[in-house]
């Protein structure tokens, strides 16, 4: 997790990690229909989305309009890098819950990006991950997990492939 970092991670200013993201997307998504339940139902839809720099780059928001089958939702991250602690938040709200959720906090090291928050999921107290990988110059991925036992194991529950729009 976020608290092992080696001496050239706590040195290095993150601030550009999310730069790769920045323009319009094509996403697919697979969604775990039953999260923490030993599920291997998948959802898949498509959305696209839109990701530009903010506050002169000390952050980044994004705007996606996800076309599911039981309808469209829209949603909006703001990631925002901390140079003292040289951590990035990521805060997610969407058009269903109309709230902002609590953050995930992490980094990025050699082309990985991990963030985690503790939160409660069905009266569960369990930890969450975003895993972003980039691939290439023109493809990413970002994946969500759960853990209900402290980290030991994790259940991926929701893909995002990202294929930059040329």
């Amino acid at each position: 997790m976020i608290e092992q970092r080696t001496e050239d991670t706590a040195s290095r200013d993150g601030q550009a990690d999310f730069d790769f993201f920045m323009g319009t997307w094509n996403v697919h998504h697979q969604k775990l229909r039953e999260r923490l339940r030993g599920s291997t139902s998948w959802e898949e839809f498509d959305s696209v989305c839109v990701a530009r720099k903010i506050l002169g780059g000390r952050g980044n928001m994004d705007e996606i309009t996800m076309e599911r089958p039981t309808g469209r939702v829209m949603g909006m991250t703001i990631r925002l890098y901390n140079p003292e602690t040289r951590l990035w938040s990521i805060h997610w709200m969407d058009s269903v819950t109309g709230t902002v959720q609590a953050p995930m906090i992490g980094r990025f090291e050699q082309g990985r990006g991990e963030f985690y928050d503790r939160e409660v999921f069905e009266d569960k107290c369990i930890i969450s991950r975003f895993i972003w990988t980039v691939i290439s110059e023109n493809a990413c991925r970002w994946e969500q997990a759960f853990s209900a036992d402290g980290g030991k194991t994790w259940e991926t529950n929701w893909i995002m492939d990202n294929t930059r729009r040329l």
